[in-house]
């Protein structure tokens, strides 16, 4: 049954692009009339939203000022009329930070149909959702993962960072994990890494690293870019790989950052350094979710989430997010 009655719909806009850290003032918050959905179409409502350090840079080469801000949701249909989402039923959806929206279906994907009672929707943004088939795949599909071999990763208690030290461990690797707080080098202990610091308090970034792996490491899972990654490639083993996921360390950055060259590390160890984004395996997302789910039933995957509530402190959960205040998976929850 229709409503008759239009939606009140609020979304946040890019006002003006970030110049250095994002400002409050680089957003606007406005509201929208929805009406009924036609033939086809479905009206969301917000439950979950997202903020990713991808929004930053994305943000600078996708988006003109006044769009709306990048990013996805779990939404719950609240009027339907098409067959394949029923009112009731719960979807992601890329449709930005927005309150509502109406959709004609084609960019809806129904959450994992034996999805547990007991486990928070939100997760479907998280553990399992795209980060973690960003940490899945960059593994499997980039590093190439074997058992034995030792893992670095970097940003380790982020939202993809913890998938990848526990997967990396699931498939019965040695894992190395570093982080911006001893609350999160914690946790990091907690979930199961073999060597954890705080890149924040020790004097030497390669002495840590040589101590945490005196024989080097065989894969190296990059979200961090800047000097950490000039530091690390000199001490990958022969033949290491490394997954070019992030560089939420120059993403601020109003002068690009330059040097030191990593040819001489990339030659002299033959290492293979490739980036990717994880909708380039978009054909098997499904496997994926499906596989993430089953370990997080088994308890294999442990998930820790970050939650701001409001729609209208999405801005400064978004901040918050890049100046590291999140142990896992920041999520904003209407």
């Amino acid at each position: 049954m229709q409503s008759n009655k239009m939606v009140q719909g609020k979304f946040w806009t890019l006002r003006q692009h970030f110049v250095g850290f994002p400002k409050e003032t680089d957003f606007e918050l406005k509201e929208e009339e929805l009406p009924d959905p036609k033939d086809g179409e479905v009206l969301l409502e917000a439950v979950f939203l997202s903020v990713d350090p991808y929004m930053r840079p994305y943000s600078r080469i996708h988006m003109k000022e006044g769009d709306t801000m990048t990013g996805a949701q779990v939404s719950k249909v609240v009027q339907s009329r098409n067959p394949n989402y029923p009112v009731g039923s719960h979807v992601i959806v890329n449709c930005g930070w927005r309150t509502h929206y109406l959709s004609d279906g084609s960019d809806l994907k129904l959450v994992l149909s034996d999805w547990p009672e007991k486990l928070p929707l939100s997760l479907a943004l998280g553990t399992i959702g795209m980060p973690g088939l960003t940490a899945l795949y960059g593994l499997e599909e980039i590093c190439e993962i074997k058992a034995g071999e030792t893992i670095l990763v970097n940003a380790a208690a982020g939202a993809v960072g913890t998938v990848v030290g526990q997967i990396a461990k699931i498939k019965g690797c040695r894992v190395v994990g570093c982080a911006g707080t001893d609350e999160k080098v914690s946790y990091l202990r907690e979930l199961g890494f073999d060597q954890a610091f705080n890149y924040k308090t020790i004097s030497s970034l390669e002495d840590a690293l040589r101590e945490a792996a005196p024989q080097g490491y065989d894969c190296f899972f990059e979200n961090v870019g800047g000097d950490f990654t000039s530091v690390a490639l000199a001490q990958m083993r022969p033949f290491g790989r490394i997954a070019l996921c992030g560089s939420i360390s120059m993403y601020n950055d109003e002068i690009p950052q330059t040097g030191p060259y990593i040819n001489s590390y990339m030659i002299l160890k033959q290492l293979r350094m490739e980036g990717f984004q994880v909708t380039r395996w978009e054909y098997k997302h499904y496997d994926g979710l499906k596989r993430l789910l089953a370990w997080v039933k088994e308890g294999k995957l442990q998930c820790r989430e970050h939650i701001t509530k409001g729609f209208n402190n999405m801005p400064a959960a978004f901040m918050a997010m890049l100046n590291g205040a999140n142990i896992g998976k920041a999520v904003i929850k209407i």
